[in-house]
């Protein structure tokens, strides 16, 4: 009974979440271990042709601590994410919000260079701030409690980002641009972009994501709403 108890109460991580983790810690190998430099966003590589900077930059950290809080933003975040909009959503807009994120964040850091240094863009926290910015605007609550006071929803995305230019090896810039995007697709101005949820059960059917299904020990949060409450309730 003890067991089955243990087994109840421990719930299984979202796919998508665990895949992030595991291309995280691969990504960041070399550069933890000082074998290569780490692989962050910058227009010098671009321009030599590494273009999957463009994506791959979210994955990357330069140092033990710098991993360690990643996986929490990554766990925290993307996981609430996942089991909002389903696997395979939460896996295309991930890599939409990193590639749309870096475009911008390019494009301002000439600008803003200008006048203060510019840290390279890496780690997951760009696009952690897009879904922040999407689940604020969206949100039907007008207030929370944010450390103890109560804030307008659509200002906590601003003062999380004024907390995090307090992280160390954090691109102020692309923490920005990754909740601009996040805003801008939250507020409809990228409903290109947004699948319906019938997209999202097929995408379910086919590879990678039917993998995904099968393998033990993960959640995997189907695409479609009703299938997401039928699947939470059982």
């Amino acid at each position: 009974a003890r067991g089955g108890s243990m087994a109840a109460g421990w719930e299984r991580p979202p796919a998508a979440v665990v895949l992030t983790l595991l291309l995280s810690l691969g990504a960041s190998a070399l550069g933890l271990l000082r074998v290569a430099p780490a692989a962050s966003l910058r227009p010098a590589a671009l321009s030599a042709g590494e273009v999957h900077r463009l994506v791959t930059y979210i994955f990357v950290y330069e140092d033990l601590i710098s991993l360690t809080c990643g996986a929490i933003i990554i766990w925290y975040f993307a996981g609430s994410f996942e089991k909002n909009v389903g696997t395979a959503k939460h896996c295309f807009l991930t890599i939409t919000f990193a590639i749309l994120s870096a475009f911008l964040y390019l494009l301002l850091r000439p600008v803003v260079s200008r006048v203060s240094a510019v840290e390279d863009a890496k780690g997951f926290m760009p696009v952690a701030f897009a879904t922040l910015g999407v689940s604020t605007t969206r949100s039907q609550m007008k207030s929370t409690l944010f450390f103890g006071v109560r804030v307008p929803v659509v200002l906590v995305p601003w003062f999380m980002l004024c907390i995090a230019w307090f992280i160390p090896r954090s691109s102020l810039l692309s923490n920005l641009c990754g909740l601009l995007v996040g805003e801008a697709y939250g507020l409809g101005y990228c409903f290109c972009l947004d699948f319906p949820e019938s997209v999202g059960s097929k995408l379910d059917r086919v590879f990678p994501f039917s993998l995904l299904k099968r393998i033990p020990g993960l959640k995997y949060i189907p695409g479609s709403l009703a299938e997401r409450r039928a699947f939470e309730s059982s």
